[in-house]
């Protein structure tokens, strides 16, 4: 699919998300790959051969808010 010099990783990569953009929807929450990985807002994927990749964000570190 993808026609970039270097070409951008597959959808079997494990850096499938560094592909470039095709398509950007954030009305929508999704976006398109040029690898065909559909990419959602919530960091989830659907690969073109139809698996799911749940989403996985970046776990951050629990901050408490407290009044000064």
């Amino acid at each position: 699919m993808c026609q970039h010099q270097p070409p951008c990783p597959t959808a079997e990569s494990a850096d499938r998300e560094a592909a470039l953009l095709t398509a950007h929807h954030p009305e929508q929450g999704w976006s398109l790959l040029c690898n065909g990985v559909l990419l959602f807002e919530d960091t989830g994927e659907l690969l073109p051969n139809g698996e799911i990749i749940a989403p996985h964000r970046p776990l951050g570190t629990n901050q408490v808010m407290t009044a000064a």
